[in-house]
């Protein structure tokens, strides 16, 4: 059986013809294509050339980390991966979603989108082509702003995209200057995680809050991680090196699995954020990524520890 939306596409060519090719723009319906009319549809310019995806998508699914994009957006979704359905700051929003992924082509075949998102690395894309129309986006191929505009885009919400944006970055950007008046301005931040039996320390792009933390708000950057994690995003290391990682103000994003036992060295005890009280805690979980919807908890986090609003 072909999918719904070739049918509707060989329609809409079918009636072009029959005008004589003169296309009239449906009238909007609230996103919602009327019965018995074509959908309306546009053409998004993506990596891999142009692509005839609906107007209004109304069944979208996600095969990347790109969830919180489309629901920061409005847009429903039908089926999104396990990173997704496993963020508790999502779970609410997502409780009626599928749960999927680039092996599972029957199971999206039977969720019936008009619209698969993914990234350049999914697997099964010409599979999933056949299914509706498919569009990927390479994760670092644009800093962490602009894949936001460009998801805008090919969700015929650019507009929308982009006046958040402004709005965040304004928001961040007196957030900062509040908090840099508190702490000094030399004052520095390490964001780190525990990862299974791993440390790891963070730039400046890598999720996290680091695109808040030293993009938006300006805080300082240690100089052991501009040194090691500055061009990578991130850098691996062990407990014994951490204090020479250790800026005046940690975040610690702690993922439930990982082994915590460093908490209980002398090493890490001695660090003087940690003695300080100045390591801030937080679920990896619903820290991870950088789409609009885990940015806003993260600016709210951080803001909300450092000046205890």
């Amino acid at each position: 059986m072909k999918p719904r939306w070739m049918y509707l596409t060989l329609a809409c060519v079918l009636l072009l013809s029959a005008c004589g090719g003169q296309a009239t723009a449906p009238a909007d319906t609230g996103g919602v294509a009327a019965e018995n009319k074509p959908a309306e549809t546009i053409i998004y310019q993506s990596e891999d050339g142009p692509v005839e995806v609906p107007a209004h998508p109304q069944r979208v699914v996600v095969l990347s980390n790109f969830t919180g994009h489309v629901m920061a957006l409005g847009v429903p979704l039908v089926g999104v991966d396990k990173w997704a359905k496993s963020n508790p700051r999502f779970s609410e929003a997502l409780q009626n979603v599928a749960e999927v992924s680039d092996e599972s082509l029957e199971k999206v075949m039977e969720l019936e989108p008009d619209l698969i998102i993914g990234e350049s690395k999914t697997k099964n894309i010409e599979q999933f082509r056949r299914i509706a129309p498919t569009v990927t986006i390479s994760y670092g191929k644009t800093d962490y702003l602009s894949r936001f505009i460009e998801i805008g885009k090919l969700l015929n919400k650019e507009k929308e995209a982009r006046a958040w944006i402004d709005d965040f970055q304004k928001r961040a950007k007196q957030a900062g200057e509040e908090i840099r008046a508190k702490i000094g301005e030399d004052a520095t931040v390490t964001v780190f995680e525990s990862y299974e039996k791993a440390l790891y320390v963070f730039g400046d792009n890598w999720g996290r809050g680091t695109e808040i933390v030293y993009q938006e708000m300006k805080l300082g950057m240690p100089e052991k991680v501009k040194e090691h994690a500055l061009k990578e995003g991130y850098h691996m290391l062990s407990l014994e090196v951490l204090p020479e990682f250790a800026g005046d103000y940690m975040i610690l994003s702690k993922d439930g699995s990982a082994d915590l036992s460093f908490q209980d060295t002398e090493t890490y005890r001695n660090i003087p954020a940690v003695k300080n009280n100045r390591v801030f805690e937080v679920d990896a979980r619903t820290f991870f990524y950088n789409d609009p919807v885990t940015l806003e908890y993260q600016l709210e986090f951080i803001t909300s520890r450092f000046l205890g609003k």
